[in-house]
């Protein structure tokens, strides 16, 4: 029978290689250890072994160990879900307790007490949350309410355009029958290609006295209050002048305006003088004939109306009945377009806030990964210290209590005294470890035990682990601090430093190729910081080809389509960058390596230096054919 079917199940999700192997040499000897690397494959997991509990890392990529343990609830509710995260920000705990966590440790973990809290957790211990009001997250709330105001502002935008290309189907087909209808297509073409308001308004007056004749156009929009209609947008000298001095209607007066809006249908005045809807102006004296159009956004119980167009003409019943339902269809198409520019301005605001909101909540992810990053890097290191020390100090307490048992001379041998003398030192200084107890432990186990349970390999893993921490912590100082560092800038040639660059990291003769032209102008730069971009990403380019054959590294520097650069190319035959994580690569902490190491801040830290230095840098890449990025610096001196 597998004994695994009679342990206890561990599942612990963590996207951490180092972490899981800490947490699986602590948990194996007494539970049957399972692990996933992210939230979606930890899920699944869960509901296929149904664990008898769940580890779960709160950082996780993607989909976040909050959510998984929200979900797992869901789906298992009877199984403790535990945090078990580095991450040390304010009141994380009682985050992780208003996901659906049952519990909380912290990292880096106590390799002596580990398994005690979990048998503990395994056992029915369980914390509470004892402030509700961590339940719910504002900023989440009110960047998903702001992202649904941009989706339903670009829904309407889309029913909008989608009336305005029907709204055109039906001009074209009814120009071919009358030109008054063409000419009216002809406005409506014009003003609804306009999103800002103003320019929007001015260009149709225009359009109504040029194309139409009219001596006079006006457009009202209604006021915040919904009782005046406010001039807007007028043609000519005395329509200037009353809008400069804020000239308005009253919404349901005996202005044809007024009327119109209030009434929402067209309106017109054949004979001005003897019209009575008709308001005299001082401003315009010569007018005769009025026609008013109200702008109407919507249909049905939907609709609601803006504003509304008046024209004038110097002549009598300068009107008909079909002029009105033209230019009706005219003012439809106008109703749109200022609606359409309201709504791009809300939705610019609308934008701005959310690129601000998700500005600050892009600082926040960055600084939570970084810490993250780190953490995960040195949480593995003090567990592993304590098992070298313990597994140290028992050889050491082996090799004394062979020597008690050695003759007299063997015991008098420099050797000896030296092992005699640490066993000494290791008592007085103590460092958490029981010598008795371990002697006791020691002297009862059998061979076979502690050849299991004691051997070279172990020490060498576990001091492996800490030297591939505190590599990865060094490697991500100096991505971080390279690129800030004083400049010394000097002319520097390509040609020169690529050799050099490619001799100090002892590739093969065979593997690289070099096409440099060699009267290349030099470039401006701090040759250290520069060298440090090159080997960034010839190492990168290296990696790529791991599993190929025949690995083949081409560099090639030329002076660039604009002479005032020269550009390096880097290429390799790797494996290539798939189109959807090509923008991807450029994101501090985001490595395509995975276990094979990388900090994920190599091309940030390229594309800062190159950056500062007037340059940029590029990539293409063909999947199973290989990339090639170049490198743009500006020269010392114009060609």
């Amino acid at each position: 029978m597998d004994q695994t079917e009679t342990k206890p199940k561990i599942l612990y999700i963590d996207d951490a290689p180092s972490s899981r192997r800490l947490v699986e040499r602590l948990l194996s000897a007494h539970y049957a250890f399972f692990e996933a690397p992210d939230g979606l494959s930890g899920i699944d997991q869960a509901v296929a072994i149904r664990p008898d509990l769940i580890l779960v890392d709160l950082n996780l990529p993607q989909f976040t160990g909050y959510e998984v343990a929200a979900r797992v609830k869901g789906l298992l509710p009877n199984v403790p879900v535990i945090a078990l995260t580095a991450d040390m920000a304010e009141h994380v705990r009682e985050h992780a307790l208003a996901s659906g966590c049952d519990g909380y440790i912290a990292k880096p973990i106590n390799a002596d007490t580990f398994e005690e809290q979990i048998a503990h957790f395994l056992g029915g211990r369980r914390e509470t949350l004892e402030d509700e009001s961590f339940r719910s997250a504002y900023q989440q709330t009110l960047v998903a309410r702001m992202e649904e105001k941009v989706r339903e502002l670009t829904r309407a935008l889309k029913s909008n355009a989608e009336l305005n290309e029907q709204r055109d189907q039906l001009l074209q087909e009814t120009q071919r029958r009358a030109r008054l209808l063409e000419a009216t297509a002809q406005v409506g073409r014009s003003v609804t290609s306009i999103l800002d308001a103003d320019a929007l308004l001015k260009k149709t007056v225009d359009i109504l006295c040029d194309v139409y004749g009219f001596y006079y156009a006006g457009i009202f929009l209604v006021d915040a209050s919904g009782d005046w209609a406010v001039l807007r947008a007028v043609r000519g000298e005395a329509g200037t002048e009353m809008s400069a001095e804020g000239y308005k209607v009253k919404i349901g007066g005996r202005s044809l305006v007024g009327m119109a809006i209030a009434e929402r249908r067209a309106l017109f005045a054949p004979d001005v003088p003897e019209e009575p809807s008709h308001v005299k102006n001082p401003d315009l004296p010569l007018t005769l004939s009025e026609m008013a159009l109200p702008l109407i956004v919507g249909t049905g119980a939907q609709a609601h109306i803006i504003g509304a167009v008046t024209v004038q003409s110097k002549a009598e019943a300068a009107f008909t009945s079909e002029d009105m339902t033209t230019l009706q269809t005219m003012a439809d198409q106008l109703a749109i377009a200022i609606d359409n520019a309201r709504l791009l301005k809300d939705l610019e605001a609308t934008h701005a806030e959310l690129v601000r909101t998700k500005t600050f909540e892009a600082i926040a992810t960055a600084t939570g990964e970084a810490i993250h990053w780190v953490g995960n890097k040195a949480a593995p290191i003090p567990g592993s210290i304590a098992r070298v020390r313990e597994d140290l100090a028992k050889y050491l307490l082996m090799a004394c209590a062979l020597l008690e048992e050695a003759p007299p001379e063997l015991r008098e041998h420099k050797f000896a005294q030296m092992l005699l003398a640490a066993e000494t030192a290791l008592a007085e200084q103590g460092d958490g470890l029981d010598l008795a107890e371990l002697r006791a432990e020691l002297a009862h186990q059998p061979l076979r035990r502690l050849q299991r349970t004691l051997n070279l390999e172990s020490i060498f893993e576990d001091l492996n682990i800490v030297e591939q921490s505190a590599r990865s912590i060094l490697n991500i100082k100096e991505d971080l601090i390279g690129p800030a560092r004083q400049k010394r800038l000097e002319p520097v040639s390509l040609p020169d430093l690529l050799r050099e660059t490619v001799r100090s990291m002892a590739i093969p003769k065979e593997a690289v190729r070099f096409l440099l032209v060699e009267d290349v102008l030099p470039v401006l730069a701090d040759p250290e910081p520069l060298a440090h971009v090159f080997i960034n990403l010839i190492k990168n380019a290296m990696e790529a080809m791991y599993q190929v054959e025949d690995k083949k590294l081409f560099i090639w520097v030329r002076t660039a389509d604009d002479p005032r650069f020269v550009v390096t190319d880097v290429t390799d035959n790797g494996s290539g960058i798939p189109p959807e994580i090509v923008d991807k690569i450029w994101v501090a902490f985001y490595t395509t390596k995975g276990d094979r190491g990388g900090t994920g801040l190599g091309l940030p830290a390229c594309v800062k230096i190159i950056n500062q230095l007037g340059g940029k840098i590029t990539v293409e890449s063909v999947v199973g054919e290989g990339t090639t990025f170049s490198v743009y610096l500006p020269v010392t001196k114009a060609q």
